[in-house]
């Protein structure tokens, strides 16, 4: 194999000689002057200002800052230039790949290019994935060996859709295995999303390596050559490292050993960090993996050891058939906690019986294989035994029935967030979405946070809560702006809460004058699921008003599916439904033809990006609260009750928020765009405990209840 050589798609890092910064070091405002004035008719605002300063004081303060900043604040730009003005890597942490390559293809060269001649040298930035998006050469070597054991006689459970593996189906991935064979001649990275074209996850599961079942460096006969060892030492060269929440959450729950070690950490998407931590910290016992690891190991057992881990799949294969789908209140089933039982001593001797790994293995990579399966296994089983409190079990099983597992995942991670996200280094989290009901103290509670003192009220604000009463929107006299005085720039104080503290830079954008906020208080509250009758009428008269252009985001399949059939039926307007056709493609065509409709459920809420005329209507049927049968919510709601609270409002309330307000997001998404947001669910005006947090947990557009208002908008912008 040829060895890994520089890295492409990412500023290669280069020796570093003598003091990382000659002279006088620039700060970073000055450094974002020097970005900003790179792009053609760049203009510097006010908030993207606010924040790199803001920055600035938290690093030499040694506190932590959660910023919120809006759509088009520019924060991407906001906090990468005062990462350069820190010793040592910074870390940069995004919860999506869109965003992750937003900053590695774009943000950061342009910067680079920008800020050289201020620093004397070109800064360096680097990727850190997860060891299995690498390709590994020790499984490469293997892989071949490999297929028929873990691919051709998988069980059909084990796979979407189920049915048994075809000779064709074989070949395909034995032809994706070759070609993966003569990328790793070429490529200089391993990285997966350099593959082009790209194989399936199946393919990729044969030629890539969890990091559990690692044998390490020094133990692997491909060790000097690895390609997710060499991103590793790229990473602390780099001056700006560019993670994922995922691999931060791994790396907290691994003593932190896997990112280099830093002073200056940036959470951008924050609002997603503490779901991340949760399912890096989740475990489940699925019948299939039991089969899988009992396959792997088999040949380094005794022939009764490997019979007592295929018995006690079976048991679990039992258990979970009877057993009903949902979270488990009063301790596990009988059969359950049997099977687990009979895993837990079956892992334990089959781990007795293999041993430590040696120098003189013959085959050490198959050994630590076999040996992380049955450890996570045994993990596992022992912590669904235990029961703790501080645990939430449940049983899932899909639709299809071709899925059933044990999953185990913890209460809070408020508690690991706060003992592994802020020792030793400067915290700062940022988000569109964390100030809820116009406070920090919810997600700063997520987050590990302590919760601050309430803020002072701006001059602007207190008026508006004069005029208007607490929690209620602007009179809707035409032409006024719900955010009253303030104007669309306003910075919220900042809070201070012991070690940190908070501000929000606001928007660029004119919220109350682009965009109107529709809430259809005369329907009826929404009771039964999918989509009711009079939601439906209004959503036609809306969608028909304006011609098309329209984002429906719902909160069921059934609801969508039923909006869909509906404008079929009913208008000549092309309607897309998700799930019909791959994702990218049906943004793609909404995007390009004027008078389609897009219609979805959650991943399209915060995962669509269309400015300009193409979306001027965002229709949402029902407030997206969690359902009832949402474990760790229901689990963490009860434990909010039993503690004198309410769950209601302390768990619920914000999820509700968060996905609410990253779904209105969708509609401005830059200075000229137009449009209307309408809320198909009154309780968004009638709940006098929730809804006027929901609305003060959303951009400050101009609000109506009026049905002719919003069409006549509408009908207006169809018209222009």
């Amino acid at each position: 194999m040829t060895p890994p050589r520089t890295a492409t798609g990412s500023a290669t890092p280069s020796a570093r000689s003598g003091s990382r910064r000659r002279g006088a070091r620039p700060s970073g405002t000055e450094l974002l002057a020097a970005a900003v004035g790179a792009v053609p008719g760049g203009a510097e605002r006010p908030g993207q200002q606010q924040m790199t300063t803001a920055i600035e004081e938290c690093v030499a303060s040694r506190e932590h800052l959660l910023v919120q900043a809006g759509t088009g604040t520019g924060k991407s730009l906001a906090y990468l230039a005062p990462a350069l003005t820190v010793d040592g890597p910074v870390v940069v942490s995004t919860a999506t790949l869109a965003l992750q390559s937003q900053l590695v293809d774009h943000d950061l060269p342009r910067l680079a290019d920008a800020v050289e001649p201020l620093l004397g040298r070109r800064p360096t930035f680097a990727v850190l994935k997860g060891r299995h998006h690498y390709l590994c050469l020790a499984r490469l070597d293997n892989s071949t060996e490999e297929e028929p054991e873990d691919t051709l006689f998988d069980a059909p459970a084990a796979r979407p859709g189920g049915g048994t593996k075809w000779l064709g189906e074989a070949g395909r991935l034995g032809k994706q295995v070759e070609r993966l064979r003569d990328w790793a001649e070429r490529t200089a990275t391993g990285d997966r999303d350099e593959l082009d074209p790209g194989v399936d996850d199946q393919a990729w599961r044969l030629v890539s390596m969890p990091a559990r079942e690692c044998v390490g460096a020094t133990r692997c006969p491909f060790g000097q050559e690895c390609f997710a060892e060499a991103s590793r030492a790229r990473a602390r060269e780099a001056d700006i490292v560019v993670t994922n929440h995922s691999l931060l959450a791994v790396d907290m729950l691994a003593d932190r050993h896997i990112v280099p070690p830093h002073k200056l950490l940036i959470v951008d998407e924050a609002h997603e960090l503490a779901d991340r931590v949760s399912s890096a910290a989740q475990a489940e016992l699925v019948p299939e993996l039991i089969d899988r690891s009992t396959r792997r190991a088999r040949p380094l057992l005794r022939p009764e050891t490997a019979e007592a881990l295929t018995a006690a799949g079976d048991a679990l294969a039992v258990g979970l058939a009877e057993a009903p789908a949902g979270r488990i209140t009063a301790g596990l089933p009988t059969p359950l906690r049997e099977a687990c039982t009979l895993l837990d001593a079956a892992t334990r001797s089959a781990l007795d019986a293999i041993g430590d790994i040696k120098s003189d293995d013959p085959d050490p990579v198959r050994k630590q294989q076999a040996k992380a399966a049955l450890d996570e296994l045994s993990t596992t089983a022992q912590r669904l035994l235990e029961e703790a409190d501080h645990d939430v079990a449940w049983v899932e099983k899909n639709d299809s029935g071709n899925r059933r597992a044990l999953v185990v995942a913890p209460l809070s991670v408020a508690g690991t967030l706060a003992t592994h996200l802020y020792d030793e280094r400067t915290v700062v989290a940022t988000s569109a979405t964390l100030a809820l009901g116009g406070r920090f103290d919810t997600v700063a509670r997520a987050l590990g946070l302590d919760a601050p003192p309430p803020a002072p009220p701006s001059a602007a604000a207190a008026a508006l809560a004069a005029r208007t009463g607490p929690g209620r929107p602007a009179a809707e006299t035409p032409g006024r702006r719900l955010a009253g005085d303030l104007p669309p720039s306003a910075v919220v104080p900042a809070t201070e809460g012991p070690g940190w503290r908070s501000l929000d830079v606001g928007s660029p954008f004119d919220y109350a004058r682009q965009g109107i906020l529709y809430v259809a208080a005369h329907l009826p509250r929404p009771s039964v699921s999918g989509l009711p009758d009079a939601a439906g009428e209004e959503l036609l008269a809306l969608v028909g008003a304006l011609g098309g252009r329209t984002l429906g985001l719902f909160s069921s399949r059934r609801a969508a599916q039923q909006a869909a059939e509906l404008l079929r039926a009913r208008t000549d307007l092309p309607v897309l439904l998700q799930g019909e056709e791959a994702l990218p493609l049906l943004v793609r065509r909404f995007r390009e033809e004027r008078s389609s409709c897009l219609f979805g459920v959650m991943s399209l809420w915060q995962g669509v990006d269309v400015p300009g005329d193409a979306c001027q209507l965002v229709v949402i049927d029902r407030l997206p609260f969690p359902r009832p049968d949402e474990p760790l919510a229901a689990a963490r709601a009860a434990a909010v009750d039993a503690g004198g609270g309410s769950g209601f409002a302390a768990v619920s309330v914000p999820i509700a928020a968060v996905r609410l307000a990253q779904g209105v997001g969708r509609l401005i998404r830059a200075t000229g765009d137009r449009g209307v947001v309408a809320v198909l669910d009154s309780r968004l005006e009638t709940a006098r405990g929730y809804g006027p947090f929901l609305r003060r947990s959303l951009p400050p557009f101009w609000y109506t209840t009026r049905p002719e208002v919003a069409r006549g908008a509408l009908e207006r912008l169809a018209s222009s």
